[in-house]
């Protein structure tokens, strides 16, 4: 008979996979030994966890609240472990990391083998999507953001300092103009994030004060690398942050502008973590590991000095 935690840990599993297949394929067992262990639970509690169609699993009031105590006791069991045996063994675990699209394969993916081989027990599983999830009800263990962060219960720990550029193909400028003002910037085709409040207003400082440029243009997405990919073919200016622009800026594809009036304001990298994960061995050593190839990353020291040194150059050739 299964011990009172393996039943809530393939219980979570099964939940997050949304199905006994996928939660058998991660536990080693069959799906007809995973749907006996959920039903004998469910006969041994009293209620129906799960309501079971043809096409998929969804949770009951009291299977919602069963979930939200069995991730809080698995949580502290893991924790008490991890702490306990740290000192003699190498973190292990699985981590559950949502990233966006375009930093996850651009910026992650190169890194990751690195992390992988010095720490070979942990295992990761990476929610991509453009959305904002639910950090806590979706079971992440670390969620990156950007920017200014909403009050939350949830624990933030900065990753890096990013600058954001405003900039646009050679072909767009030569077509359209280069913006000399942040003023100028209300007759361009500015491309825009649809997903973040406020991201139609780009801020710029002129004289020491704060000028905000209310902008618009023909596109606006979910996506940062669609709209790199948009500017790069001349469909507009894009403000984005230099992870995702400096390789284009250092390949002659985007140019900056308006370099002088640029406020890099405050736009941190932040993991988010659920309360008490922060603890979690697994978890500190992947959050350390990226605070330290972010912070010598070729694309974050001087970013923005660095390309417009090297526009320059390539402008006197």
């Amino acid at each position: 008979m299964a011990s009172l935690p393996t039943e809530m840990s393939i219980f979570q599993r099964v939940i997050e996979r949304g199905s006994f297949a996928g939660a058998a394929e991660d536990v080693g067992l069959s799906p007809s030994a995973v749907a006996k262990l959920i039903t004998r639970l469910e006969r041994r509690l009293g209620v129906r966890l799960i309501n079971r169609t043809t096409r998929r699993l969804a949770l009951t009031a009291e299977g919602e609240i069963y979930l939200e105590r069995s991730r809080d006791i698995l949580e502290a069991i893991e924790a008490a472990e991890s702490e306990i045996s740290s000192a003699r063994v190498s973190p292990h675990g699985h981590l559950r990391v949502h990233a966006f699209p375009s930093f996850a394969v651009d910026k992650l993916a190169p890194i990751l083998p690195e992390f992988l081989a010095r720490y070979p027990r942990i295992t990761i599983d990476f929610l991509l999507t453009n959305r904002f999830v639910d950090v806590i009800g979706e079971n992440v263990d670390v969620a990156f953001r950007a920017g200014q962060l909403n009050d939350s219960t949830l624990i933030a720990r900065k990753i890096v300092d990013l600058t954001r550029i405003v900039c646009a193909s050679p072909d767009y400028l030569a077509s359209h103009g280069r913006p000399i003002r942040p003023s100028d910037l209300v007759r361009h085709s500015c491309l825009t994030m649809s997903h973040i409040p406020g991201a139609s207003i780009w801020q710029f400082r002129i004289d020491g004060e704060l000028v905000p440029v209310n902008v618009k243009g023909p596109v606006s997405a979910d996506s940062a690398d669609m709209l790199l990919k948009l500017a790069i073919a001349g469909a507009g200016i894009i403000r984005q942050g230099d992870p995702v622009v400096a390789p284009a800026i250092q390949k002659g594809l985007l140019e900056p502008v308006l370099q002088d009036s640029q406020e890099p304001g405050d736009f941190p990298l932040w993991a988010l973590l659920p309360p008490g994960r922060q603890r979690l061995p697994k978890v500190r050593v992947f959050l350390d590991f990226l605070t330290e190839r972010f912070g010598s990353a070729p694309w974050r020291h001087g970013s923005l000095e660095l390309i417009t040194r090297q526009v320059k150059r390539r402008r006197h050739r």
